[in-house]
């Protein structure tokens, strides 16, 4: 993988974690097809998939379901406890900062 997909996927996965819809998208994409020559992680790309759909993404929504054709149960279920620890994370750290 070059260094400007690289530098690319990193920025995706910053501005995923800070919680934008179309970053979460972007890297689920990246991570379902290996685009750029980025490892396939269906779990994770289902994860962020899952996070991006929750947050109206029709894209997402369409990606994910496609996506899980291709996946196990098992593999399901783990990008789906995935997601909900992101979200408890997400949830925990705002309510930190609440209380500051």
């Amino acid at each position: 993988m070059g260094q400007s997909n690289t530098t690319r996927i990193k920025s995706w996965l910053t501005q995923a974690e800070s919680g934008r819809v179309e970053a979460q998208y972007q890297l689920g994409l990246i991570l379902s097809t290996g685009k750029g020559g980025t490892p396939v992680d269906y779990v994770t790309a289902h994860k962020w998939l899952n996070l991006a759909a929750m947050r109206g993404s029709a894209d997402a929504k369409r990606l994910r379901v496609e996506l899980a054709h291709d996946m196990s149960q098992e593999e399901i279920a783990e990008a789906q406890r995935l997601a909900r620890e992101w979200i408890c994370a997400q949830d925990v750290g705002a309510a930190m900062q609440a209380s500051a």
